[in-house]
């Protein structure tokens, strides 16, 4: 079969009724829970995430939380809260920002964030960004960008315990995020959903113990054009269908491609579904519009991604089994 962007077409409203029997099965059965809680963020994962969950288990077992903090933008808390409306599940608002400030994430960004720019303070604000993949062999070393008050922007290539530190300051928040899922998961006998898609789960895109921590993944084997797709299936409103990806994460307004990823996520789903099936680059390259050797850095990069993010997916790790093979749960 000829490579296009066809490969990722599938039967949505089969995938709609195979993932809620799932979703049915493991929330009620396996896990004996009631309902499931679903961390709302504004964006395209979780809200197909919520959507799912209300077509598998009606709207009064689904519970969403909005968890906004110092750095995110007021859009994802009003798109969030669309979203709850149109779906008509209870939701809540609990902002994270001062139990942040308690654990020294926004002031551990800072000290970290002046090693570099030593002039940053109230008022300013940061992200931080990989170099492009196409026009050359990157390092995946990150840049730091700056904006003072007067909207003037500075960049500059980080040392590593800069940061080293600026990301364990800020997966805080992701870790925060989940511990108040989890509380409202405990009080409700809920289980909780992760958000992941196959990109983001593949690519190690998330927190060990943040947002990759979680009782179900709906959607961790769709990749992300998928999901898309799904959402428009599942009737998730327009505004957040149209709405690119971002991480909503640090100060500056900040794409996950410019973040993490080496293409925008149509194209990248595309270079990931060449190396699941051992596609040939050079069949990638113009459904992609890239060259072929553009292709293969991008390959390059979704194998050293895979090796440098095992460490999230591991899970314990024991010097001996704990339960012999005869044990059920």
């Amino acid at each position: 079969m000829t490579f296009s962007r066809a490969v990722l077409e599938f039967d949505r409203s089969a995938e709609v009724s195979r993932i809620g029997a799932w979703m049915k099965q493991e929330v009620m059965g396996t896990l004996k829970k009631r309902g499931v809680v679903v961390g709302i963020s504004g964006g395209i994962d979780s809200s197909v995430c919520a959507a799912l969950a209300v077509k598998a288990l009606g709207p009064e077992r689904v519970f969403g939380v909005f968890m906004p903090e110092k750095h995110s933008s007021d859009e994802s808390l009003e798109l969030g809260q669309e979203l709850a409306a149109s779906l008509g599940i209870t939701a809540l608002t609990e902002n994270i920002a001062a139990t942040l400030e308690g654990a020294g994430c926004y002031l551990r960004q800072e000290e970290a964030i002046r090693t570099v720019f030593p002039d940053y303070g109230p008022g300013w604000k940061s992200k931080i960004t990989l170099p492009s993949l196409l026009e050359a062999e990157r390092l995946n070393v990150f840049q730091l960008t700056v904006q003072s008050p007067d909207g003037a922007q500075q960049s500059s290539r980080m040392p590593l315990p800069a940061y080293l530190q600026i990301v364990a300051a800020t997966n805080f928040k992701q870790r925060v995020r989940k511990m108040v899922e989890y509380y409202h998961a405990d009080r409700l006998n809920y289980a909780v959903v992760g958000t992941p898609n196959r990109l983001e789960y593949d690519q190690g895109f998330f927190v060990k113990q943040g947002d990759g921590a979680a009782d179900i993944k709906p959607i961790a084997h769709l990749y992300k054009t998928q999901v898309y797709a799904l959402a428009e299936t599942l009737g998730v409103p327009k505004s957040i269908r149209s709405r690119p990806p971002t991480t909503d994460t640090y100060s500056l307004p900040q794409t996950q491609e410019e973040f993490y990823f080496a293409l925008p996520y149509d194209r990248m789903d595309l270079c990931l579904y060449g190396v699941n099936h051992e596609v040939p680059a050079s069949e990638v390259a113009p459904v992609v519009d890239l060259t072929p050797e553009q292709v293969e850095r991008v390959y390059k990069d979704i194998a050293a991604k895979r090796r440098a993010t095992r460490y999230g997916h591991l899970p314990p790790i024991l010097i001996e089994p704990v339960f012999n093979k005869t044990f059920s749960m």
